[in-house]
Order: C-alpha cells, then sequence, then structure tokens
C-alpha cells in the first residue's frame, strides 16, 4: 500500500470515527455496535499509522518502503504507550 492509498484509508477511518462520535454527542451514547466499530476504527488506525511509520523509516534509511508489511492487531496493540 502506498503511503497516499494510508494517508486516504486514515482519513477515511478518521472521518468515520468523528461521525460516531457526532452521533454520540446527542445525550444518547453509543449503542453496542457502534462501540465495537469505533474500537475497530482506532485497531485499524494504529495500524496504518504503524505500516506509514514502518514505510518512512525504512525510506529514511535508504532501504524499499513497498517491503514494509502491514502488522497484525495483536502486535500493534501490545505496544507500550
Amino acid at each position: 500500500m502506498a503511503d497516499l492509498d494510508l494517508f486516504e484509508r486514515i482519513n477515511s477511518l478518521s472521518s468515520e470515527e468523528e461521525e460516531l462520535y457526532a452521533s454520540a454527542s446527542d445525550g444518547g451514547g453509543l449503542s453496542d455496535e457502534e462501540r465495537e466499530r469505533l474500537r475497530s476504527i482506532n485497531v485499524e488506525l494504529d495500524r496504518c499509522y504503524d505500516l506509514l511509520h514502518q514505510r518512512q523509516a525504512r525510506a529514511a534509511a535508504g532501504l524499499d518502503p513497498a517491503a514494509a508489511s502491514a502488522r497484525p492487531a495483536d502486535v500493534v496493540e501490545s505496544y507500550e504507550q
């Protein structure tokens, strides 16, 4: 996945996340399904950012950014913040 594709994916996920938060701001909160979707969006955003950082690091090191690969959710989500 090229950087531009990653940026587009990140923007799309972020927009969906904002829509969910906006719908919850009416005082009704989120349904279980919406909370699960929000969690999925957050995990996918973490994976996209991780892949983007891998690609940028490889490019900065003179390596092929296309050789970077998306890591599984359980790996990305276990990083210490």
